[in-house]
């Protein structure tokens, strides 16, 4: 399950218009509103993206791409976990053949 945000989204889109209206700074509104930098960007382009007619529905939120990569970590270690076992089921085979 995907961590939810500490931040709801009515204020993520409030301080992301902040910054796109404004004229002022990722940094500067992110210093002011306590937020990272670096978060408030990732909401900047989100909300930018949004209004130049992209679909949101199309857009990952943070939480949902955190899940993606999270289920693409646990896919890929259950594919390894398989050709192990793969391989240990060939082995044993072997040894009761014997």
């Amino acid at each position: 399950m995907a961590r939810q945000s500490k931040y709801p989204e009515e204020f993520r889109r409030q301080a992301a218009a902040l910054v796109l209206d404004s004229g002022r700074t990722i940094r500067d509104v992110g210093r002011e509103l306590g937020v990272n930098h670096e978060t408030l960007r990732n909401w900047v382009a989100q909300l930018r993206q949004e209004r130049d007619g992209g679909e949101p529905s199309s857009v990952l939120s943070g939480d949902e791409r955190a899940e993606l990569l999270r289920l693409r970590r646990q896919v890929a270690q259950l594919e390894l976990e398989k050709e192990i076992l793969k391989k240990a089921a060939v082995f044993f085979a072997r040894e009761t053949e014997r």
